[in-house]
Order: C-alpha cells, then structure tokens, then sequence
C-alpha cells in the first residue's frame, strides 16, 4: 500500500538524487576544465622530483604530474614542513628519505600521481596530500612487473569493479579534480567500454598512453584508437606516447591534432630537453641541465635522482670527455663542478647548514644524505647492553677511494699489525636497505646511515672505525684522492683552463673596448675642433666677401 508519507520520501529522494547529480555535473565540468587544451608533462619515475618540475613549470609546461607513489609507501610516511627549503616533505620512516617534495610554487600545477589497487588506502593518501597539489592520478596504465605484482597499474585493466571503486570513491571523497591513466586494451571496443567506465565514475580528465601493456615505445603509437576515445567521451582526453613524433614545439600541437584530444601530455620529449615546452623553441642543452641543477643544488635532491635525469638529457653527449667525467661523479657538488656551479653549491650549501644549525638529525627526523665534510661529523659514544658503541653518520661513496686505500682493507691491515680482536660484520636490514656494524676488541662500530649495498654498508662500518681510531684524515672519504676520477679531473682542469681563458679574454676585450672608445671619443674632438676651425674660417670669409660686396655696391650707389 501507498501511503502518502512514502510518496513523499520518494519525492524528496529524487530531487535529492537530482540536485546532487546536478552538483556533481556542475563540479565536473569545472574540474575538467583544468584539463583542456593543455600542455602536460607526464610521470617519470626518478625525473619528476621537485627540480624537475619546476624547470617544466619555467618554460611553460600547464601541469607536471609526479612521479609514482605507491599508497602503502605515502601511508606510512611522516609530514614535515621544511623551513631550511621553503617546502614540505615526505618522509619515508623506514629509511628517512624524502620521496615527496613540493612548494607553494607549484601549487596550482602539481599532480599527484598514485599506484594502489585499494579504494580507501587510495583515499587515504589523497587525503594527506589534498592540501598540497592540484590534482591526484591513479596509475592505471604502467606495465611494470613491479606494478602487475602488486596489482597496480594495468593490472587494474581488466579489473572493471576495482576501478569503479577506487574512482567513485576517491571522486565523492576529495575536493580536488581525480584522474586516471591508462593504456588502450587490445580491441577498440573493449577500450571504448573501458573509458566510458571510468568517465561514468565522475572523473576529471582521463590520460590514455595509446599502446597496449605489451607494446614498448619502440612500436608505433595508436593515435587512431585516442581519436575513437575524444569522440565518445564528454571529459577531456589527454593523449600520451607519441614522443617518437614529437621533436619541436610545434609537434605538440600536431599530435594534439591527430588524435583529436583536448590535451597532450609528453614525457621522454620533455626528459631529453623540457625546453621543447617553450613556444619560443629550444635552449641549448647545457643552458637546461645548468637550470635544472640550480634546482637540484637549492632543494636538496637526491643524488642518484640528480645524475639519473642528466644522464637521460646527455643522452648520445655521455661519450664525450665531459659526458665521461659526469658519469665519474659521486656526488651533486661533482657533477656541479662540471658545469660551472661550484660556488653556488658551496653558498646554498651554507645557507641549508645555517638553517639546519646541525647535520646530525636523528633518523627519524629523515636525514640520510651523507654530511658534506667531516667538519659536520660527530662521533657519538654509548653504551649498548653493557657494549660500547661508537656511532657516525658517514656512506661509503666508491668514487672516493683508490683501490689501494679501501677501508676494510686498511682496518684489516690495522687490526693484523695491533693483533687486535675481529673483525666481525653483523646487518640490519629496513625495507631492502641494510645497516652494518664491525666489531674489533669488543667495541661496536656502526654508521647511522643506511646503504642499498651490503658490500657498502660494512665499508661504511669500517670507515667509522678508521675516523674513530685516528687512523685516517678528516677528509678521508668525503672527498676524492687526487686523480680518483680521471675524466673528471681531466674535464675540471680544462673547465678551470676555459674559465682562466674565458677570463683573460674578456678582460682583453674589455680593455680593447675601452682604448676603442678612448680613440673614438679622442676623434671625435679632434673632428669637433677641426670643424669649428672649418666653420670659423668659412665664416670669415663670408665676412670678407659680404664686406667686398658692400663696398661695391656703395661705389655703384654713388656712380
């Protein structure tokens, strides 16, 4: 039976349901509109760090998207807001490196980009990082092994339940735009269905990378298969992979054109050189990797991730000395030397140390970057279940030693000569990263630093006890021997050579300018003087002749 209590409830339902949907039409299409007729750089795993982006941003790039974070890694991160840098940081608790990094900067062109198979651990991160981004991605296109085993990525494919849960849920819990990115299925109307899935969800935009999970970018891009997506599709269509086509600025818009969606979004293009973003054309190639590595020096980035993304840019350049000697360095101030930034280095560094006021954080605290020098080591003392420790932060860096001057090989030589006690090697192993300790006549020697290498992280271990001991200089393992490297000071003499020449020269230049213009300004009053001298004489024979001519014609008045 019908009441009239129920009719009313079925009322109120349906322009509930109504008004809601209208809301979330309304909020769509202004979300979306962050994504039309955009220029996008896409996620590079170790490139798209904050140095990076903010490059892109510089030359004009609308959006930069991060590099994957995978939820489970965010989860059991610590948030720090980072006064030394300007920015805020997130913190990996298990080994105390800083995976996330932005700043009010880029704000308005950040997204963040997550890899999860889960609707509420994907929540949950969007959740932490909301405040700091503007906009979040689900990665569902990567064909990684990594990604496939843990369920991510194009896992997430053939998974339509999945994504419609995690879509829905992140769409209906944050208030920014959500995103997805995927790779085109092996039919045309399996990818159709599939994206008219995902837009059904409420998402912002949807990035399609036109190749299957199977293709690599060697094979072509299916830039037919996006232009059948743009039609069906009322939310924008982003189209990726056609960096194969994309060599000048004006290819974008081409690639835009021939897939037929609202925006375009590169990755191994703007790698190679993202000055390719400037509608201006290109900058020479050292000019973007010196700009990039000025923002690497100023937040702090991670060495590897620094070296990792010039190398992309060298690319063929890796073969010449100067590509040599990069390939050589060991640390950030290295490959600065290389292209002329040591004294910046040097100031920001100062800055950093200024503002840290100590380099010895705790792990927790997430310092894990080798200190720059021993000047900033403190050797620390304890006791330890009645065993003395002593601890130090330092990393064994192998571009610092000659093969002659390897610390287990001199704490070997050491403790053969003392007839000392060991020594023994014990680990700890965090999450992949191993943390060693040598024993020798009962004292534990440990670095607070973690490594990736076992082999590395007991040299580190015995470094301590040769700086503990006295048995090495304080620069020992902080800075390269002479001749450690050979390109390197092969290439960072011939810099300082260049600078001493380029020096020379410009001070030769200058002085030749100057006498120039001493000449010129030495001509110009001698051309003065001559050309009053000129006029007087001009004006003195006017004189004499207006003078003749009167006299004249007086006598002919008076005839």
């Amino acid at each position: 039976m019908i009441t009239k209590t129920s009719v009313t409830e079925l009322l109120v339902k349906t322009v509930w349901h109504h008004l809601a949907s209208c809301t979330i039409k309304v909020q769509k299409c202004n979300m979306s509109d962050q994504y039309r007729g955009k220029v996008i750089v896409a996620p590079m795993v170790r490139v798209c760090t904050l140095p990076f982006r903010l490059l892109t941003v510089d030359y004009g790039t609308d959006l930069v998207y991060t590099e994957e974070t995978v939820d489970y890694k965010m989860l059991r991160s610590i948030k720090r807001q980072n006064d030394v840098l300007g920015t805020v940081d997130f913190i990996d608790k298990s080994d105390g490196t800083v995976f996330f990094r932005t700043c009010e900067r880029e704000r308005s062109k950040v997204i963040f980009q997550i890899g999860t198979n889960d609707a509420q651990r994907a929540l949950k991160v969007g959740k932490m990082v909301e405040p700091y981004v503007a906009g979040l991605d689900v990665n569902m296109g990567c064909p990684k092994e990594f990604s496939l085993k843990g369920g991510m990525g194009a896992a997430l494919l053939t998974q339509p339940d999945k994504i419609k849960s995690i879509l829905t849920t992140l769409v209906q819990g944050l208030t920014i735009p959500v995103t997805c990115k995927i790779r085109i299925l092996d039919s045309l109307p399996e990818t159709l269905e599939l994206c008219k899935l995902i837009e059904e969800c409420g998402v912002a935009a949807i990035g399609v990378h036109g190749r299957t999970r199977q293709e690599r970018p060697r094979h072509p891009n299916h830039n037919d298969v996006i232009r059948e997506i743009a039609k069906v599709l009322t939310i924008p269509v982003i189209a990726n992979g056609g960096s194969r086509e994309i060599s000048r600025h004006d290819d974008i818009k081409k690639f835009q054109q021939d897939t037929g969606a609202s925006s375009v979004m590169i990755a191994r293009a703007a790698m190679w050189n993202c000055s390719i973003l400037r509608p201006e054309g290109f900058l020479p190639l050292d000019t973007v990797i010196e700009q990039y590595l000025r923002y690497c020096i100023q937040y702090d980035n991670p060495f590897t991730y620094s070296k990792y993304t010039v190398q992309n840019m060298l690319r063929e350049l890796q073969d010449t000395p100067r590509g040599k000697a990069f390939l050589e360095t060991q640390t950030l101030q290295e490959i600065s030397i290389i292209w002329g930034l040591e004294d910046y280095f040097k100031t920001q560094l100062a800055k950093q140390n200024e503002g840290r006021k100590s380099l010895n954080f705790e792990m927790s605290e997430g310092k894990t970057a080798m200190p720059p020098s021993a000047d900033h080591v403190k050797i620390v003392e304890r006791e330890e279940n009645g065993q003395k420790v002593v601890e130090m932060p330092i990393q064994f860096i192998r571009g610092n030693f000659n093969n002659a001057d390897l610390p287990k090989m001199l704490l070997n030589t050491h403790v053969f000569r003392k007839q000392l006690k060991g020594p023994m090697y014990s680990h700890v192993i965090v999450d992949k990263f191993f943390s060693a300790s040598v024993t020798v006549d009962g004292v534990r020697y440990t670095s607070t630093l973690r490594e990736k290498s076992k082999r590395y992280s007991e040299q580190g271990a015995a470094i301590v006890f040769l700086h503990a001991m006295g048995l090495v200089s304080k620069t020992y393992g902080f800075v390269p021997p002479q001749g450690a490297r050979k390109y390197l000071t092969e290439v960072t003499r011939q810099i300082v050579k260049e600078d001493v020449m380029s020096n020379e020269i410009m001070r030769n230049n200058d002085a030749r300018i100057e006498n120039e213009e001493t000449d010129c300004k030495k001509r110009r009053l001698e051309d003065d003087s001559a050309s009053v001298s000129l006029h007087q004489q001009e004006s003195s024979q006017e004189t004499d002749t207006s003078r003749n001519n009167n006299k004249s014609s007086i006598t002919d008045g008076a005839s």
